[in-house]
């Protein structure tokens, strides 16, 4: 081959480097930031639970009543929510519920739940902690591939014989 033949096919291929490397860099990019993006959710998801756990813990401690161990319980997981929730998310921690474990059946607001140290009649409490309208918090991407609400959930078992 002749040195100007060599020369224009050099010439040709100049702008494929620069192609591959833009091909490339998107490929990258796109997979560091979906990594971003996840794990943002589940920096959150994880703060979630660990409030909701906490507020699981702090209704085994001595209460006077059922109904002070959720408000206790609700306090606790309010309370460990608050440091991390970003301002624009909406956090919402309903009253727990305390339920026997053996009927299914739930405390009703100012009633009274017979919790025995029985198998049949042993109560759990369980919390809920919902952190909600994350679009606005969370980094711009695909609307079906991250969600708009989380939730932590915790269950404790309650001692009958501390009630």
């Amino acid at each position: 081959m002749s040195s100007r033949h060599l020369h224009c096919r050099r010439r040709a291929q100049q702008g494929v480097y620069a192609i591959e490397y833009a091909m490339a860099f998107l490929l990258f990019f796109g997979l560091v930031y979906s990594i971003i993006c996840y794990s943002v959710v589940f920096t959150f998801r994880f703060g979630l639970q660990n409030a909701a756990e906490d507020g699981a813990r702090a209704a085994l401690r001595h209460q006077t009543s059922l109904a002070a161990r959720q408000l206790k319980a609700q306090e606790v997981a309010q309370e460990r929510s608050l440091g991390w929730k970003p301002a624009a998310a909406v956090l919402t921690i309903p009253l727990p519920s305390v339920c026997q474990t053996g009927t299914g059946n739930c405390l009703q607001p100012a009633g009274t739940l017979p919790c025995d140290t029985t198998w049949a009649q042993r109560c759990h409490v369980s919390v809920t902690v919902r952190l909600s309208d994350l679009r606005q918090v969370l980094p711009p991407f695909p609307a079906f591939a991250l969600p708009d609400e989380l939730i932590g959930e915790a269950r404790v078992l309650l001692d009958g014989s501390a009630l």
